[in-house]
């Protein structure tokens, strides 16, 4: 029977086991370990696709589309657990201003984080360094065994537990039962379906389009985003010392038809469009890489618990990526989960006892909702074409530009200080 277990064996007991060794699964691994729990943790990839990228990169080609905006307490949690030290620096980017406009109106806000006593407003960094340097400190700790390809096949809950029937690349299968199982697999959950978790969802009718581009003038490390009817559009400064040029990550948001459009553009036109939308403020795009279209869709199970089975990050819930706070909720689960379950631990107190479990649940769903309310109430907000929303809109954004006091509130909750 195949097992490919790090550190582990058969037959060895598991407090936790976490499906999902990403970003949020592979943190949350290590902020139980940390507490004194064993935690399995389970992915249909193989090890080596968490491997650490080792050549900085040079073109556009050499960046990956997938990236995040982690605040300032996203990084606090990835330091506490040992995962921020073996980031490569040449592929982090902070950045210490932010700059967001209207398309269709003359104010603006700007962030900078020397007003508000931070040495940034966040960091943006490509999701595979980051998902490598969590597990290079994976491989470090002996609580956590990574069951690389194995993949969820069924699972059954009983009053005691979970048991999880995983196969691997060749079909041999592997019984493995746990107290509590943790859904950290994503937006399209295979425990969150296993399981029969309800959930609310709609589709955005938006899709973004997600690509590296390399820019004439410096980005100044300030990121920038533009509100219009047709979809927000982000740069995302990134790292390029290694190359001495200015590269930004792009995320723009627009209907199904327009993004299909813009796919079918060859490199110049689909610059020279990227241009037009972001006005005058990025300047002329000299390359971009290969442009990925990602389908937007809002969902939030209805309960984050269901008997001894939890879910955190995209697998409970999912936002608009307009502000860039998906990922940062997810850390905000881990946060939360890792404490009250290290707490119960503690105690001598089951880990899968429905006290504990929603004690999670009331402490997280409140903000997920909230913020997933606030992008939707943005969206929205800047979508319509009513003449009177728009005045609305430009009146408001010259108000919290001027109000120190607002803005400063605006960044502490975006940061999650």
């Amino acid at each position: 029977m195949s097992q490919q277990v790090e550190k582990g064996g058969a037959g060895k007991s598991y407090d936790v086991a976490i499906v999902g060794a990403g970003l949020v699964g592979g943190s949350l691994a290590l902020a139980l370990a940390a507490q004194g729990l064993q935690v399995a943790l389970i992915d249909a990839e193989a090890q080596s696709s968490f491997a650490a990228i080792l050549d900085l990169p040079k073109s556009v080609h050499d960046y990956s589309p997938r990236v995040s905006a982690l605040s300032p307490a996203s990084q606090n949690l990835l330091t506490e657990i040992g995962a921020w030290p073996h980031l490569d620096s040449g592929r982090v980017q902070a950045y210490k201003d932010m700059y967001v406009w209207d398309e269709l109106g003359t104010e603006k806000i700007s962030f900078h984080a020397g007003e508000y006593r931070l040495d940034a407003l966040g960091f943006i960094v490509e999701n595979p360094t980051l998902v490598a340097a969590i597990h290079t400190e994976i491989s470090n700790v002996e609580r956590v065994d990574l069951l690389a390809q194995h993949r969820v096949q069924m699972l059954s809950q009983h009053d005691q537990g979970v048991v999880v029937k995983l196969v691997d690349g060749t079909d041999h299968a592997l019984e493995l039962a746990v107290p509590l199982l943790v859904g950290a697999d994503g937006a399209r959950s295979q425990v969150r379906q296993l399981a029969g978790f309800e959930t609310r969802e709609w589709d955005y009718d938006h899709h973004a389009i997600v690509c590296t581009v390399e820019q004439a003038q410096p980005h100044q490390r300030c990121s920038k985003q533009r509100f219009a009817e047709s979809g927000p559009l982000a740069f995302l400064p990134l790292n390029s010392d290694a190359s001495e040029k200015h590269m930004c990550s792009i995320v723009w948001s627009v209907k199904p038809e327009i993004a299909k459009q813009l796919l079918a553009l060859d490199e110049i036109d689909f610059l020279r469009q990227l241009e037009k939308a972001g006005e005058s403020e990025v300047g002329r795009l000299l390359a971009c890489s290969t442009r990925f279209s990602v389908p937007l869709r809002q969902r939030h199970v209805k309960r984050y618990m269901k008997k001894n089975v939890v879910l955190v990050g995209d697998a409970a819930h999912t936002i608009h990526p307009l502000a860039g706070q998906g990922v940062n909720l997810g850390f905000k689960d881990i946060a939360v989960l890792s404490d009250v379950l290290g707490q119960a631990f503690s105690d001598d107190i089951a880990l899968n006892h429905p006290l504990v479990l929603k004690r999670y649940q009331r402490q997280r769903q409140f903000d997920n909702l909230s913020m997933a309310g606030a992008m939707e109430a943005f969206k929205r907000l800047f979508e319509t074409p009513n003449p009177l929303v728009r005045l609305v809109r430009n009146v408001g954004m010259s108000m919290v530009d001027r109000h120190t006091l607002i803005k400063e509130q605006v960044v502490r909750r975006a940061m999650g200080l």
